[in-house]
């Protein structure tokens, strides 16, 4: 059982990843996780507010179990299959701790600094987190997917609209860990 406590390499989930897609691309269908917020928006009755929520979503339902299961693998393998230890560079750690002050690289897969229960009670911190998931789910919605509907999906079809998204997600989170991080923290 050692060996699941691991990261596995590319060349064991590249190709899983490529036959999940060869599967989704032969019935039809296309992978990403944002599309389920409409898809539960509309199982809510959001179609009698705005057309956009008007759908078959019962179409939809195999992509929740994904979510789903996406959410339950998540807490069963670090939970049960993961020894909760984070490897980093030691220079990362350093420049981490020495210009950011966050010194719990290497200990946990989140910042504590940051993501810490503690941390909400600063309105900063809670400004930040809410500011930023709007923008994200904004963003994901505006540019017709998340990061993984469009570079893994989106770009496994070929779709040039993917590809730019991708390029604008690379972009866009350069600009903010070495311009507007600094800044807020």
């Amino acid at each position: 059982m050692e060996w699941i406590y691991e990261p596995w390499p590319w060349y064991i989930s590249g190709p899983l990843i490529a036959v999940t897609m060869f599967v989704l691309l032969y019935t039809g269908k296309q992978f990403g996780m944002s599309s389920n917020l409409r898809t539960m928006c509309s199982i809510g009755g959001a179609g009698k507010a705005a057309d956009f929520f008007k759908f078959d979503w019962k179409k939809e339902r195999w992509n929740l179990m994904v979510v789903l299961g996406a959410v339950l693998g998540g807490f069963f393998a670090s939970t049960y299959l993961s020894n909760n230890t984070v490897e980093i560079n030691e220079q990362v750690a350093n420049k981490l701790s020495t210009e950011y002050g966050i010194n719990s690289a290497g200990e946990a897969y989140m910042p504590t600094e940051i993501f810490a229960l503690e941390n909400l009670g600063n309105p900063l911190v809670l400004f930040v987190l809410i500011a930023g998931g709007f923008m994200v789910g904004f963003g994901a919605r505006y540019a017709g997917g998340c990061t993984s509907g469009h570079a893994i999906s989106g770009l496994s079809n070929l779709q040039l609209p993917s590809l730019i998204a991708v390029i604008g997600f690379f972009i866009g989170g350069l600009i903010m860990i070495h311009l507007l991080y600094p800044l807020i923290f």
